[in-house]
């Protein structure tokens, strides 16, 4: 079954809702034993059903499945938000005294966990550089449990040899956790590639509107015992009406991931060419950093990229370049149908790689709208960079 068919079917059980193709918002918190022989049984843990919400619903059963067949995991958990599905991974496999290899260029929510809870904890830290690959083993160290990886990063789009990095990781026993939200099921299939868990914020393209927060973790059988006990013991659970939007969400990924992708192309090539523009940084590109490695591994491109202006200027130009845009929001969040764009400051952030550009780096998602819209609305704010008003 080709991805498209998979999502346009995945998890409908009209038979068992009086014929209704999406499955209803589940909302709950207490769900009733029938009988004291069923209540016996959840304490022995032979029940087969959830015992309290927090543990499951139809909600969130039909969405984790749907999650799993779409990623080809074997289970899949759902969670509040992306940061809680990292969150909720790390300690499924971490406890003090282990050492963790982080990759340096990791979204800035996970590096601040790291450093402010997971050391507060007693877990060992080791940023390493993205392009690492193979040599990954020289940090491995007797008490290495977890190596982290995004591919490619969500601000500087730095591509990791994923296959590289698991199969030295498994020589050691290492579980690979790889965060799967850039390339998201349709364009990477990150367990082809060797990863043990693989996690995604379906805040981003899994919703694709922008209406709410939650995040899923994937893994094959033998690491489902430990996330799943992590996470019913930290309790980030979503709601009925956050699962019913992310499984309508997911009905329609593969149309709009495809329409980011071309839309993407048409103005990073565009951007490409203006003379402001220093470097674009959207792997697709033959001319990108780690496009090879995103030829071999991916087999398209979300709409989040960033690009170099060739220097830094004036806050006040910035300013006017970036306050008077029409189509572009300024927000952190992306995978959505609308555009952002947001200046990065890449000065605290990165401590086991360098940064080989010197310009103002802009982070943008290009959504849904029509991309010479687009286009004119980023032409004008570079006219209004250049005057400073």
């Amino acid at each position: 079954m080709k991805k498209e068919t998979l999502l346009t079917h995945m998890g409908s059980t009209p038979k068992q809702h009086q014929g209704i193709i999406n499955i209803p918002a589940y909302r709950a918190s207490t769900i009733l034993f029938p009988d004291l022989a069923a209540f016996d049984a959840s304490e022995k843990g032979q029940y087969p059903h959830p015992t309290y919400a927090r543990y499951g619903t139809p909600s969130t059963q039909a969405l984790e499945e749907s999650i799993a067949e779409l990623e080809g995991a074997d289970y899949a958990l759902v969670t509040a938000t992306g940061l809680s599905a990292i969150t909720v991974a790390l300690f499924a496999f971490l406890g003090a005294g282990d050492h963790l290899l982080m990759v340096d260029t990791v979204y800035g929510s996970t590096r601040r966990f790291c450093d402010l809870e997971l050391a507060r904890m007693g877990v060992e830290i080791t940023y390493y550089d993205p392009a690492i690959g193979e040599n990954i083993g020289s940090l491995i160290k007797p008490n290495t449990k977890v190596v982290f990886c995004e591919s490619p990063g969500s601000l500087t789009f730095e591509l990791q040899d994923i296959s590289a990095i698991a199969k030295v990781a498994h020589l050691h026993n290492v579980v690979v956790i790889s965060d799967n939200t850039w390339g998201t099921p349709i364009y990477f299939h990150p367990f082809d590639m060797g990863v043990d868990v693989s996690i995604q914020s379906a805040t981003k393209y899994m919703s694709g509107h922008s209406d709410l927060m939650m995040g899923s973790i994937s893994c094959k059988k033998e690491h489902y015992a430990a996330l799943r006990r992590a996470f019913g013991n930290i309790g980030a659970c979503p709601t009925g009406d956050n699962c019913y939007l992310a499984m309508r969400g997911l009905r329609t990924l593969a149309v709009r991931v495809k329409q980011h992708y071309e839309n993407s192309l048409i103005v990073a090539r565009w951007l490409a060419a203006r003379p402001e523009v220093e470097k674009v940084l959207y792997p697709a590109l033959p001319d990108a950093p780690g496009h090879d490695l995103w030829k071999r591994d991916f087999s398209g491109a979300c709409g989040l990229f960033s690009f170099v202006l060739k220097d830094v200027p004036e806050r006040k130009k910035l300013a006017a370049m970036l306050d008077n845009l029409d189509y572009f929001g300024m927000g952190w969040s992306w995978g959505g149908y609308e555009s952002l764009i947001v200046p990065v400051d890449l000065s605290k952030v990165r401590t086991a790689s360098k940064f080989p550009y010197k310009g103002q780096l802009l982070r943008i998602h290009i959504g849904l709208e029509n991309p010479d819209d687009l286009m004119a609305d980023l032409a004008a704010g570079f006219d209004r960079l250049k005057a400073g008003a």
